[in-house]
């Protein structure tokens, strides 16, 4: 008889059918080792989840890489930046720096100094080139911005908007760190905590409270300038400046009077440059209208005052005469003097003196009185 035929199992197609093969084994170890690997169970979902998020995270970087880096991407951002309109945003935005460049450069302390002898501060230069619009793109921004913080200051609660922000910010990051440790076993927000902490350099503190102090000088001196009337034109534009002022805040809110103060210190200077010569054309004929009146109120009263001098003097003259002549008349010293002669005294106007003796008259009153008893003890 013929063997039955065999049938062979072969190892390498089969292999996890062999307990001896690597593979049977690792299982085997794993199986054996499994109670043990239960009390990470913790650590293995905080691992897993934190791979996860790292592989989203890198897939989305990878996506925002793939899109940035796409062609038709690519020609759209060439033909925006390179293109016509792009060519002219970065010419003015290179303008635009450059003005504020020469405008921070301009911080230089005046060679002319005030009345007194003192040194003015380089915020004098800074303000003048600021104010005088040599510096158009730098002047019309800082214009812009100082309206629409005062419109913002009147129409926006910035203070509570802050306060907002504030505590938006902090329940995000609060959240977010606790969330991290919770899921993942490491906060989210530490994730982005900086290395080193940002701190302000000793030298650029220096720096700016010395600016601070510099722009609080300016304002010092200009107003004891103003006051003192260094400057009479400046001083009377003050003075009529306040003046307004003090009528208007009867109308107007302090808002309403801080925007029309800032459209007429920043756009006055703008108009009498566009119209400098007509402006001192005008000045200049009513400064001599103003001499030429000046000078004939002067004739005015010196001829005014020569004539009461005059008669002040003649005024005086009389007086004097006057004077003169009573005190003469009391000095006896008139020109037709009379002589007085004193009353003569006679004998008849004295009284007669008594010829007998007081002392008998005494004695012969004393004996014709009656003589009174004496009461009796």
């Amino acid at each position: 008889m013929s063997e039955p035929p065999r049938v062979e199992i072969k190892h390498d197609v089969f292999p996890d059918l062999d307990p001896s093969a690597p593979s049977n084994q690792t299982s085997t170890l794993s199986s054996s080792e499994l109670p043990h690997s239960n009390g990470n169970a913790n650590g293995s979902l905080a691992n897993s989840a934190q791979k996860t998020g790292n592989s989203i995270l890198e897939t989305a970087q990878n996506a925002m890489s793939a899109a940035s880096n796409h062609p038709s991407v690519l020609s759209a951002k060439d033909t925006v930046v390179n293109g016509p309109v792009g060519q002219n945003v970065q010419a003015e935005a290179t303008k635009t720096r450059n003005e504020f460049a020469d405008l921070a450069n301009s911080r230089q302390i005046p060679e002319h100094k005030t009345a007194t002898g003192q040194n003015l501060t380089h915020y004098h230069s800074m303000f003048y080139r600021l104010l005088s619009w040599k510096n158009p793109r730098a002047t019309g921004i800082a214009f812009a911005t100082t309206i629409v913080f005062i419109l913002a200051a009147r129409y926006l609660n910035i203070i509570r908007y802050s306060l907002k922000l504030l505590y938006l910010t902090l329940g995000v990051t609060v959240t977010a760190e606790a969330a991290g440790q919770l899921v993942f076993g490491r906060g989210l927000t530490s994730q982005f905590r900086p290395r080193q902490y940002f701190t302000i350099p000793k030298a650029s503190l220096e720096r700016l409270l010395d600016d601070v102090e510099q722009l609080i000088n300016f304002f010092v001196i200009e107003s004891q300038r103003i006051v003192f009337a260094e400057n009479v034109y400046a001083s009377g534009a003050a003075f009529f400046a306040s003046l307004i002022s003090y009528f208007l805040i009867k109308f107007l809110p302090f808002w309403g009077l801080s925007l029309i103060a800032t459209l007429v210190t920043f756009l006055g200077p703008l108009i009498y440059i566009q119209n400098k010569e007509a402006i001192d054309a005008q000045l200049e004929k009513g400064r001599q209208i103003a001499s030429q009146q000046a000078t004939q109120i002067k004739g005015l009263a010196n001829q005014h005052a020569g004539n009461a001098a005059k008669t002040v003097q003649g005024y005086t003259q009389q007086y004097t005469a006057k004077a003169q002549e009573t005190i003469n008349q009391y000095r006896g010293r008139s020109t037709s003097p009379e002589v007085r002669k004193s009353p003569e005294v006679k004998k008849e106007d004295f009284p007669v003196a008594p010829k007998d003796d007081l002392a008998v008259e005494l004695d012969e009153k004393s004996a014709t009185k009656p003589l009174v008893a004496e009461p009796a003890l």
